[in-house]
């Protein structure tokens, strides 16, 4: 799966991450603690769904497009729509915000934020986009290796995985990032989001966190049956440690995702393992 985010930007996985995104953060932050945030493959840290790369694929038309201009949205969408109008100041749905973006607007003065991204250009922009944000960094480096040396002040750790799956090998670096985010911290909040092709790529990664995640909180919004797997029939968001009482919204979101946007055998469901 070749996965630049511009080509992707705003499409229907973008809207299961990102409303799942701003509603781990709102009850991350309901503890006044100080929350440290690593971002694995932040990207830009926005996008311009009028530029090149976003119109070479139009996958916005199904996602971000819809969204806004749905009545029957729940409210689980609302902080992102409030994100997505905030960009657009003059009407329309042309920049869409990326993680960077929704992290950055959500930090509290005692939040300390780490976006890494590899790539020259994106890293360039992803650095304008948080230069201005108190306790927000660009980092140029590896962040499945950052995810586990984060630079905190106390407090819980939330960390955000979700690389590009360029390499071949990016499942086991995920499950190793997994596990010695755990190791530092066993109360540490790690979401990873997954593209959903096969069911069997799914259920071995699932196997495979098992020993340092045994209990996990599985949010899945197949929009075709999962018989494809050149496609990306769906995608999960895959959480250890969800903080309490987020379930019934991750299954507002997977349910209108699917309803909404997906195919007469599309599946919306939400689970643990361990149970």
């Amino acid at each position: 799966m070749n996965y630049r985010h511009a080509f992707h930007a705003g499409n229907f996985a973008d809207l299961v991450k990102h409303a799942t995104l701003t509603r781990l953060l709102e009850a991350l932050m309901s503890d006044p603690a100080p929350l440290t945030i690593v971002d694995t493959h932040a990207g830009a840290g926005g996008y311009d769904l009028d530029g090149e790369l976003a119109r070479r694929t139009g996958e916005a038309a199904q996602g971000v497009f819809r969204l806004m201009q749905a009545d029957d949205a729940p409210s689980v969408f609302d902080a992102l729509k409030f994100a997505v109008r905030k960009g657009n100041p003059e009407g329309g749905v042309r920049f869409y915000p990326g993680s960077p973006t929704l992290i950055a607007d959500a930090l509290r003065a005692r939040d300390l934020y780490t976006a890494c991204e590899l790539r020259d250009d994106d890293f360039a922009l992803l650095s304008q986009t948080l230069e201005r944000t108190r306790g927000a960094r660009a980092l140029q480096a590896d962040g499945f290796v950052t995810a586990h040396r984060p630079s905190g002040q106390g407090g819980r750790l939330f960390v955000l995985i979700d690389p590009p799956f360029e390499r071949a090998d990016d499942y086991e670096r995920i499950a190793e990032a997994l596990d010695m985010v755990l190791g530092l911290d066993a109360r540490a909040c790690v979401a990873v989001w997954l593209p959903l092709k096969d069911l069997e790529t799914f259920d071995a990664f699932l196997r495979r966190v098992e020993p340092a995640a045994p209990s996990l909180l599985v949010a899945e919004a197949r929009l075709k049956p999962l018989s494809d797997p050149m496609k990306m029939n769906g995608c999960a968001m895959v959480i250890a440690n969800a903080p309490a009482g987020v379930e019934s919204d991750l299954e507002a979101i997977c349910a209108w995702v699917v309803g909404t946007l997906g195919d007469a055998g599309g599946k919306a469901e939400v689970w643990s393992t361990g149970t």
